[in-house]
C-alpha cells in the first residue's frame, strides 16, 4: 500500500502523517477476501455526478481494479497477513475516557500502600477488617433519623505525621473495590493538602471554591479516576477563612450535592489533624463516623482523650491504630501470607 500525500504538504515541507488505525489494521487483516466475498450489489444510476472532495487527505491505489466494488481498498499481497491474526496490542488497549486522571501504582507502591489489582497482602487484609467494620456502622446509622450520614467518613487523627492521610487513601481503595459502592475521597486538609500529591496527580480546583463561589456546581470539580468506582475531589484554592467556609450553611448543600449525585457514594473526608486546626470539629458534626488514627508508640493517651472530646458531636467514633510493627508469622496474617499470598 502507498500513501499519496497531497501537494499541499508536499509544497510546505511537512513532514508525512502518521498512518491512521485503518492504515495499520490493513496491514494486519486481508480485506480483499471480505470484498470478494460479498453478494454482488445492482449498480445504482446516479442523479447527477458527485462533487469531487475539495481536499482530500489520501489517496489509496487498489491493487485489484478488475473488482467489481472498487470503493474497498485492496491491500498488496505482500502486506497481507493469515485472516484471523489477533491485532497487536496497542489496538486492545483498554478504554480510558480523556477526562479520567491516570493514578501513579508505582508512587502508591512506593510509598507503602496499597495498589489496586495487586495481589492481597498484609495491609489490604487490615484494611478489609477496618473498611468491614465502618460499612457495619453505615448500616446502622441507615436506621436512624439521618440516613444520608450513613454515607459520610471522616479520617482524621490527633497531631501531624499520624498517618491519617495515608489511612484515609488505602481506606478508599479498600472500599472502591466493593461492588456495590462507589468512593469519593475528599482532601478537607485544606491548610496542607496532600492527597493528590500521593497519587501523583495534579491540583486543582475543589471544595473551598465550591463553598467561596455559590455558582459552581461541585459535582464538575470532581476528578475520576481509573481506578474503579474512586474519585478524588481536591481542597481547592487556600484560604485564611477555611474555617469559616466549612461551618457555614453552603457546606451543607455541597455535601447534599456531592450525595445525591450518586446513591452508591461514600464520602470521605482527609481531614486536619483534631488538635492542630479547627475546621476538624466543624467537619466532625456533618459526618456519620470519624476514624480516629492513632500512631502507635507516638500518640500520647492525653491526645487521644483531647482528640475524642474535640470530635464529640460526631456520635460514632472508632479508633484505628496505625504503624504497628510487623512480625512474620505472628498472629496478624504473618503466617498466611507467607505462603504466597491471595489472590
Amino acid at each position: 500500500m502507498r500513501s499519496k500525500i497531497p501537494e499541499s504538504h508536499e509544497a510546505s515541507g511537512e513532514p508525512p502523517r502518521a498512518p491512521s488505525l485503518l492504515e495499520r489494521a490493513a496491514t494486519v487483516y486481508d480485506f480483499n477476501q471480505h470484498v470478494r466475498a460479498r453478494p454482488p450489489v445492482p449498480p445504482v444510476e446516479p442523479a447527477r455526478a458527485p462533487e469531487p472532495a475539495a481536499e482530500p487527505v489520501a489517496a489509496f491505489e487498489a491493487d485489484a481494479p478488475d473488482s467489481d466494488d472498487a470503493t474497498f481498498l485492496a491491500i498488496p499481497a505482500e502486506l497481507r497477513a493469515p485472516i484471523g491474526q489477533e491485532l497487536p496490542d496497542e489496538f486492545h488497549l483498554p478504554f480510558v475516557a480523556s477526562d479520567t486522571a491516570m493514578i501513579d501504582r508505582g508512587m502508591l507502591a512506593a510509598n507503602g500502600m496499597m495498589v489496586p489489582g495487586a495481589p492481597v497482602g498484609p495491609l489490604a487484609e487490615e484494611f478489609r477488617l477496618i473498611k468491614r467494620q465502618l460499612l457495619i456502622t453505615r448500616a446502622q446509622i441507615e436506621a436512624s433519623a439521618v440516613p444520608d450520614k450513613a454515607r459520610t467518613i471522616l479520617v482524621c487523627s490527633a497531631r501531624p505525621n499520624d498517618g491519617k492521610t495515608f489511612c484515609a487513601i488505602n481506606l478508599a481503595l479498600s472500599i472502591a473495590a466493593e461492588r456495590d459502592t462507589e468512593v469519593l475521597l475528599v482532601d478537607a486538609d485544606v491548610a496542607k493538602p496532600d492527597v493528590l500529591r500521593q497519587l501523583g496527580l495534579d491540583d486543582g480546583p475543589g471544595l473551598l471554591d465550591a463553598l467561596a463561589d455559590t455558582s459552581i456546581d461541585v459535582e464538575t470539580l470532581v476528578i475520576r479516576t481509573d481506578v474503579p468506582h474512586l474519585s478524588i475531589l481536591p481542597a481547592g484554592d487556600r484560604t485564611t477563612m477555611d474555617t469559616e467556609l466549612l461551618a457555614s450553611a453552603r457546606t451543607r448543600a455541597v455535601l447534599a450535592r456531592l450525595l445525591a449525585a450518586d446513591p452508591r457514594r461514600i464520602v470521605i473526608f482527609d481531614s486536619p489533624p483534631a488538635l492542630a486546626a479547627s475546621p476538624a470539629g466543624v467537619l466532625a458534626m456533618l459526618v456519620g463516623q470519624v476514624m480516629l488514627v492513632v500512631r502507635a508508640d507516638h500518640t500520647p493517651e492525653s491526645e487521644v482523650r483531647a482528640a475524642v472530646n474535640r470530635l464529640d458531636s460526631c456520635e460514632h467514633i472508632q479508633l484505628v491504630l496505625n504503624a504497628v510493627s510487623f512480625v512474620p508469622g505472628g498472629a496478624r496474617f504473618g503466617s498466611y501470607y507467607e505462603q504466597g499470598g491471595a489472590r
